[in-house]
């Protein structure tokens, strides 16, 4: 089924105009380590920022919680570390917990639940593979109080209006009292943004790239991944970041059956990340239907964790 779908949507993409992937297929599993090597890096600011608020934060964020219980359901949960620092302050601070992780790779929620156990062996975890967009109507049912965790900045991925239907569709399986906590990459000096998506060791440019590799191996493609440049851009007015491939030279490429012809210097959009100051935020709130949020920052204002309570 996820070979029909993969299929569906990468040739949907390349055959639109102009060329695009979907940054959702990304993290097959060497896409996953090749994003945790980003992590690491001096230049991907995101991942300090953000683990400082949760670091410093975490107890300011906790206050704002009423409940005793709550189901923490994480969209894009990734291998857990950062979500180890709220969950571990939730626990300090006696709430009872339960931990619902969802991500589209069965691998890295595997990762994420043997590193949780360990850290926290009485927390109940229960994994949902599959893409939120289906797997949320699994915890509908549930009767606890939510906080719907979307960290890492994860919301850049969607443009203007798409971000308000984005959080209006997470809404609909929350409840009055639910919490929706997310992670927002603020606007800043463009060549720091710069610098995140185009770093000097190439880095994003291979986890950009191996999606091709993915292509082949999945879908009987014959991309030549060095026939293709990575190229990022920023606009510092609308706040929003691109990044694409470009084809180096005019060509020819067969996906699942399908020839795609590719132009020199044609580009295809890989995959955008939309930057924010506290007034856009405030904005996203209110269009989004949630009725009062709190903003807590890193020290040097980079990054933003917002308490979105419905």
């Amino acid at each position: 089924m996820m070979n029909t779908i993969f299929k569906r949507d990468i040739l949907e993409g390349l055959n639109s105009a102009p060329k695009q992937l979907s940054s959702k297929y990304f993290y097959d599993e060497k896409g996953s380590e090749i994003f945790q090597e980003i992590m690491q890096m001096k230049s991907y600011y995101l991942p300090g920022c953000e683990t400082e608020i949760l670091t410093e934060k975490s107890q300011e964020i906790i206050s704002r919680l009423p409940n005793p219980t709550y189901d923490v359901v994480e969209l894009g949960a990734g291998d857990g570390t950062k979500t180890a620092l709220f969950l571990d302050a939730l626990l300090k601070s006696e709430k009872t917990i339960n931990y619902l992780p969802l991500d589209i790779s069965p691998e890295i929620l595997e990762v994420n639940k043997d590193f949780l156990i360990e850290k926290f062996p009485d927390l109940n975890i229960l994994p949902i593979a599959g893409d939120y967009f289906e797997t949320l109507e699994k915890i509908k049912p549930r009767k606890n109080p939510k906080i719907v965790l979307f960290l890492g900045s994860n919301i850049g991925n969607f443009e203007g209006e798409k971000a308000v239907a984005f959080l209006k569709f997470v809404r609909q399986y929350l409840v009055k009292g639910d919490l929706f906590m997310l992670g927002a990459d603020l606007k800043k000096h463009p060549q720091t943004i710069l610098k995140a998506y185009d770093d000097p060791e190439g880095i994003t440019k291979r986890f950009n790239l191996n999606l091709l590799h993915r292509i082949n191996r999945e879908l009987e493609g014959n991309f030549i991944p060095e026939n293709y440049d990575h190229y990022a851009s920023y606009d510092p007015l609308s706040g929003t970041t691109k990044s694409f491939l470009i084809s180096k030279i005019k060509q020819n490429v067969q996906v699942g059956g399908q020839a795609i012809d590719f132009e020199k210097n044609e580009p295809v959009h890989m995959e955008i990340s939309q930057k924010y100051n506290i007034s856009d935020l405030i904005q996203l709130r209110e269009n989004a239907g949630f009725k009062t949020d709190h903003h807590f920052t890193d020290s040097q204002k980079y990054f933003s964790i917002s308490l979105f309570e419905y």
